[in-house]
């Protein structure tokens, strides 16, 4: 169960709804077209969620033959049709088919797994097993992979602007982490807890990027999605926890909006409060963080955000400086006093965060 009383689970999709909105307002039907229809999609889904979750979302049995801190998963197709969870087309054990994206979900999924049970001693992302589901090639020229609350989804994207969103280990990663915290902080999904949602999502996405390929802090590009865009646009990534407002420059989607201090902090309501733009500022501070500290970054950093993330102090509504102010608590008990401390301070300063 949650720290917090019952669960909230949301749905949480990747590509934030201000890139899909520019899409759809192109007046090349090519790139608007399925842009809409993403937005149509994800609102469909999320309108199942919130009801799905007032009326109580049923359990996810453990499965037969379930060893602890083993992998369970299950890939399912949709076969470009909306029904979930689709037709199963691999098990855990099974040898890996002539379907790349089926292959790709499957590494991904096990690779989450890994992150989290290696790193931070957690089984699975409720910390008791639970199986992994990931349904793949769902619906057509869908752009956008989601969490909603039982399982991960992923679209073909269109081809265009968004290539196969199981390319990238992070979204994998990025969509899991979504569970994580619904199992543990339950953070609101509006506002600042709502970008502290979606920064721990990015930084364990990019842990588990850096975990797959054996990268240090340094190695690291600290980018959300790269290998996601297609060749067409001017831009690397989804995001980036390096340099936010960097990741995509293009005269179709824009610019990336992301600021990486509070300076810059945008206010709207839209994205339910801008938690896809402003989590750029906590991203910042774990990039921060963690390359202060040095080595592999799961091993430092990554493990003073799931103290904070996993320890029952984090209020579900949570602004950015209350997290600030935990994980400087949660350096102390795990480092004492000195430069490591330091470094979580100075690192939240530089963003102009307040850890006190």
């Amino acid at each position: 169960m949650t720290t917090h009383g019952r669960f909230e689970p949301v749905f949480c999709t990747i590509v934030p709804p201000h890139v899909l909105d520019r899409l759809a307002r192109h007046a090349d039907p090519v790139l608007a077209g399925p842009a809409r229809r993403t937005l149509q999609r994800d609102a469909f889904e999320r309108t199942h969620r919130g009801l799905t979750t007032v009326i109580g979302a049923p359990g996810v049995a453990p499965r037969a033959g379930a060893e602890a801190g083993k992998p369970h998963r299950t890939i399912y197709d949709a076969r470009h049709g909306t029904d979930l969870p689709g037709r199963k087309v691999r098990r855990e054990g099974d040898e890996p088919g002539k379907d790349a994206t089926v292959n790709r979900a499957h590494a991904g999924l096990g690779a989450t797994f890994e992150l989290f049970l290696t790193a931070f001693r957690r089984d699975s992302i409720d910390g008791a097993g639970l199986p992994l589901d990931a349904t793949v090639h769902y619906d057509r020229e869908y752009n956008n992979a989601f969490w909603n609350g039982e399982q991960m989804v992923f679209g073909d994207g269109d081809g265009e602007i968004f290539l196969d969103f199981t390319i990238p280990v992070d979204v994998i990663g990025h969509e899991l982490a979504h569970g994580v915290t619904q199992h543990t902080a339950n953070l609101t999904y509006y506002g600042q807890p709502g970008a502290l949602n979606e920064s721990v999502s990015d930084v364990f996405g990019s842990l588990i990027k850096q975990y797959t390929l054996g990268q240090s802090a340094a190695e690291a590009d600290w980018l959300i999605g790269a290998g996601l865009l297609a060749e067409r646009v001017t831009g690397v990534a989804l995001r980036s926890m390096k340099a936010p407002g960097t990741a995509y420059d293009d005269d179709v989607l824009g610019k990336d909006p992301q600021p990486a201090t509070m300076d810059d902090y945008v206010r709207t309501g839209r994205d339910n409060g801008g938690v896809h733009i402003n989590s750029g500022i906590p991203n910042h501070a774990f990039y921060l963080l963690a390359t202060a500290l040095g080595g592999n970054a799961w091993e430092k950093a990554g493990q003073v955000w799931y103290d904070v993330l996993a320890g029952g102090e984090l209020a579900q509504d949570a602004q950015f400086a209350d997290f600030a102010a935990l994980t400087v608590a949660a350096a102390r008990e795990r480092f004492g006093e000195g430069d490591d401390l330091d470094a979580v301070a100075k690192a939240w300063e530089q963003v102009g965060v307040p850890t006190s």
